[in-house]
């Protein structure tokens, strides 16, 4: 994960800033993953996997003030672009390290994810799931907002045209789209939707669910219980 963590610590200043642009309905993919995390309590504990900057923290604070919310990434950089974004706030509190192997402790009732699992190898992914299963409470949930490589070939590749023309179409400089590809084909190692959502499932997770999907994003929630 080091390669991981040198790339996202070079962005962490220009992460916010660009995120809008690289995309596609980035307000309904963060909002549909705040309203998926739900739970009956108005203190719910939160971890926050992969939170780099705080974006997916910041939404569900809006929903949940009183929560008592865990930062977990493995950038310094990024975490520290979180902590100007919630300064003042003392139901927050940050942990630097590598999620894929550390423990995560818990218990939680909430565990949220958005945009950071998929760097894991396949084999990483599903041993996180599992690990994240044993560190919910009993009723708590997981939303993973996240990318899904296409089921098959064909599809894969209608995907992909569909992202490059969205970056393309945007405001970002050419520098800033050669960035992005480079850090897509180098970074990301995403997995089949049908493929997350049987390692849920054999996680023991219940209510598995995908509650949004734009081609290569989705939602995928379940609940264990």
């Amino acid at each position: 994960m080091e390669h991981i963590r040198t790339a996202f610590d070079a962005i962490a200043s220009e992460y916010d800033a660009q995120r809008q642009h690289v995309i596609p309905e980035l307000d309904m993919f963060y909002g549909i993953a705040v309203w998926a995390a739900d739970w009956p309590g108005s203190r719910p504990a939160i971890l926050d996997i992969g939170a780099g900057t705080g974006l997916l923290s910041a939404l569900l604070l809006e929903k949940y003030p009183n929560a008592s919310l865990t930062l977990l990434d493995i950038s310094e950089e990024m975490l520290k672009v979180a902590k100007k974004r919630f300064a003042g706030k003392n139901n927050i509190r940050y942990i630097t390290g590598d999620y894929s192997t550390m423990s995560l402790g818990g218990r939680y009732d909430l565990i949220c994810s958005a945009l950071s699992i998929h760097h894991l190898i396949h084999e990483d992914k599903q041993k996180l799931y599992q690990r994240i299963y044993d560190a919910l409470n009993p009723g708590g949930v997981f939303v993973n907002a996240d990318q899904a490589t296409g089921e098959t070939p064909v599809m894969e590749r209608k995907y992909m045209q569909y992202w490059d023309e969205f970056v393309r179409n945007g405001p970002l400089t050419d520098d800033e789209r050669i960035e992005i590809l480079r850090r897509r084909t180098t970074l990301d190692r995403n997995a089949k939707l049908s493929v997350q959502l049987k390692w849920l499932f054999d996680s023991g997770f219940s209510d598995v669910d995908v509650v949004y999907r734009n081609r290569t994003f989705v939602v995928l929630t379940g609940r264990k219980g």
